[in-house]
């Protein structure tokens, strides 16, 4: 099991990554971040908060018997990534992928298995 740090640092070893940020979606309150460069990665994981609280509102409506895995924004020379939490919809992690060096199917792969190690205590 990896904690929030480590799960940051094995975000960061995906090929073509930015930076991070593991964020609760309901206070907007970033549990940590890392990397980012010129990005706020705490502004970023925050601000998205208002996309994925509409998302998974749109969602319950049209199909509330799936669960949602995580929601793409691509831009011209970024991906943005957010993946959630796989014991709870409440926490996410939010990462920016070079466009150039990234490849997203592998990434996808690779974020659901930091997932899959990461335990946060008192995550609801």
């Amino acid at each position: 099991m990896a904690n929030v740090r480590d799960s940051l640092k094995a975000v960061m070893n995906i090929e073509g990554a930015l930076g991070a940020s593991i964020v609760h979606d309901e206070s907007g309150v970033p549990l940590g971040t890392i990397g980012g460069g010129s990005l706020d990665m705490e502004l970023a994981g925050a601000g998205s908060t208002v996309v994925v609280q509409t998302q998974k509102e749109l969602l319950e409506d049209l199909v509330p018997e799936e669960q949602m895995e995580d929601i793409l924004i691509s831009l011209d020379q970024q991906y943005h990534l957010i993946r959630f939490f796989h014991d709870t919809e409440n926490i996410f992690t939010y990462v920016v992928l070079d466009r150039a060096d990234a490849n997203l199917a592998l990434a996808r792969r690779k974020l659901a298995e930091i997932d899959r190690q990461l335990e946060i205590e008192d995550a609801g």
